[in-house]
């Protein structure tokens, strides 16, 4: 790939060449991480060949435009802690990309020509925030942007070239833009104005602030339903807006005409989670199906309404879209095999030059009973190797999120220095249903750790774990859920490593960004002043001093989401009783973008366990 400001063919090969010499004498674990990988590229609506993807072909991961008609391929931003989020203008002309301070995801938007150039401020007039959504108008001068702060909670504003913004939303609850209609005169807002941070209501309104139409599925009881926007139809003057809904206990798309109320239940006979997005033409939908862990495609004819598979092999979808020839692109990775954008029209789309990651061994699904239903589990194990095995519990954040049948180079590491790597889709997981999802409420923390339990118990049961080289560890919530495991149940781990966690859940809620405030008011029932049993119990340094496993934590010291002072207050309750334990602190947020930065905590990681581990 070129650097920005062009630099030319030789230059390129050059670089190639050394990234290729760079992998001589590298462990397969290190190359993984090294590898260039790409995104899957977004598409300017009226300009198709016009691209913007993210990639780490310079050692860390920033944004490029891609102009597809020639090949030409141009990074965009170069900051020393990265940037991945970017939004490409429907005509192409513009990139707008989020511009924060080392990782900590407070500041402005700012904005480039596609084809190079000066960066400008986006939206003059708009103070520093935490992202709240962003629309960009098919007149190239009006934007959407949502903004979200401590002191005023969710406002939208409609930006337009050469006009101060204008506010049309204000809600202390969290809230964001969905999407801006293809003739910019309807704004889809999703929000929590209820209370209940985790299923969103919708909100369609004209550019003056107005209101259009609402949907809203909550129920104001213990059964809440939540909707999403999907987007507008990207036709003119079409007022159809594909949501999706929880109406049947996962996630599925409708239909919903915003101007005549009409809703379209598409009611497709999938087990797991639906999600869609509009065909270009706007007679069809791209699906994507999530179930047990892994990913398909269907197109669907709304005429006609039928569905047909598209095939893909057996593995993850992480990204779909439907291109304008009829073809669609899709990320597709398995455990075994690395990432790849790929093509319905065949081969490869995007292949980024240089080192190739090596695979990884195949993951076995495993099922156990648990206390609240069947757990799914992901199991990895060096080939040809038999227990009992040192074995890495590697816990998923989120907590709405799950753990998929795809590439992901920090298990496969734990994999290649001899340990089996299990990895729990416990209660609070998406891709099991609506109720597996919201299980978690009030008792959390506790709740996904009986789940792992269950299968810690399977594990040593079945022969592939030795009970004595158990390591628990995870980032964020799965960061949060190791310490919390290592204090509730000292004598079922050896060691505890925790990347970012919440260790100090008192001290976190008044210090992480306000999105996050209103999710744990919505799982504990309130705020800690109000509820503050339910933070004790769930709060790992409640536990602390029962932790009898030497305990490696990292933490990034911009980090918004797990703010470091909570976990300055864990690690001196570790010091006054001189417990074993390792610290490292880094200059990112939530996580670091910078790949040299991610192999040595991972080596710092495997080196903890080396030492400690029986």
């Amino acid at each position: 790939m070129t650097e920005s400001n062009g630099s030319d063919a030789p230059d390129r090969a050059d670089h190639q060449t050394e990234r290729v010499a760079q992998g001589a004498g590298m462990p397969d674990w290190e190359k993984r991480f090294r590898a260039p990988r790409v995104s899957l590229p977004d598409w300017a609506e009226d300009a198709p060949d016009r691209s913007l993807f993210v990639s780490n072909a310079t050692g860390t991961y920033e944004l490029y435009a891609w102009d597809r008609a020639s090949g030409e391929q141009r990074q965009v931003t170069h900051r020393p802690n990265g940037t991945t989020d970017g939004v490409l203008s429907p005509d192409g002309e513009w990139i707008w990309w989020f511009d924060d301070k080392d990782g900590d995801e407070f500041g402005v938007w700012r904005r480039q020509p596609f084809a190079g150039g000066e960066d400008e401020l986006a939206a003059p007039g708009l103070d520093a925030s935490y992202p709240a959504g962003l629309a960009l108008g098919r007149d190239g001068r009006t934007a959407v942007v949502g903004r979200s702060t401590d002191e005023d909670g969710t406002t939208i504003h409609l930006a337009r070239t050469g006009e101060e913004p204008v506010e049309i939303y204000r809600h202390r609850e969290s809230a964001g833009v969905g999407d801006l209609s293809h003739d910019g005169s309807l704004i889809a807002v999703e929000h929590t104005e209820h209370g209940d941070a985790m299923h969103s209501a919708l909100r369609v309104m004209r550019p003056d602030g107005t209101t259009v139409a609402e949907l809203d599925d909550t129920r104001g009881g213990t059964e809440e339903l939540g909707l999403e926007v999907l987007g507008f139809a990207p036709v003119e003057g079409d007022t159809r807006l594909l949501i999706g809904h929880q109406r049947r206990g996962r996630w599925e798309p409708l239909v919903w005409d915003v101007a005549t109320g009409e809703q379209t239940d598409l009611a497709l006979e999938l087990p797991g989670d639906v999600s869609a997005e509009w065909c270009p033409d706007g007679t069809g939908l791209l699906v994507v199906h999530g179930f047990e862990a892994r990913g398909e495609l269907f197109r669907y004819d709304l005429g006609e309404r039928r569905l047909v598979e598209i095939p893909t092999p057996r593995g993850a979808v992480s990204g779909a879209t439907a291109r304008p020839d009829g073809s669609v692109e899709y990320l597709w990775s398995s455990a075994a095999e690395p990432p790849a954008v790929r093509s319905t029209a065949g081969g490869v789309v995007l292949d980024p030059p240089g080192m190739k990651s090596p695979g990884s061994v195949p993951v076995e699904d495993v099922w156990v009973e648990g206390p609240g239903g069947r757990i799914h589990a992901l199991v990895q194990k060096p080939a040809g190797a038999t227990g009992p095995l040192p074995t890495v519990f590697d816990i998923h954040g989120g907590p709405t999120w799950h753990d998929s049948d795809s590439f992901a180079a920090g298990p496969a590491a734990w994999v290649d220095h001899g340990y089996a790597v299990v990895r729990v889709n416990y209660r609070g997981s998406t891709g099991y249903g609506r109720a597996w999802t919201d299980a978690l409420k009030h008792r959390v923390g506790l709740i996904e750790l009986e789940d792992i339990a269950a299968v810690r118990e399977w594990a040593i049961g079945s022969g592939l774990a030795d009970p004595a080289r158990l390591i628990l560890t995870g980032g964020s919530w799965g960061g949060y859920l190791t310490l919390l495991g290592i204090g509730t149940r000292p004598d079922a781990w050896a060691l505890g490593i925790a990347a970012v966690p919440v260790a100090d859940y008192v001290t976190a809620y008044h210090d992480e960004m306000e999105a996050l405030k209103a999710m744990d008011r919505t799982l504990l029932g309130g705020t800690p002043e109000q509820v503050p049993d339910r933070f004790e119990a769930s709060s790992p340094i409640t536990y602390v001093d029962e932790v009898t496993a030497p305990v490696y934590i990292s933490a990034g010291v911009n980090d918004p989401r797990c703010p470091l002072q909570q976990i300055e207050n864990y690690v001196k309750r570790l010091e006054s009783r001189d417990a074993v334990h390792e610290v490292y602190r880094y200059d990112a947020g939530h996580g670091s973008l910078v790949v040299d930065e991610r192999i040595k905590q991972v080596r710092l990681e495997l080196d903890f366990a080396a030492r400690h581990l029986p």
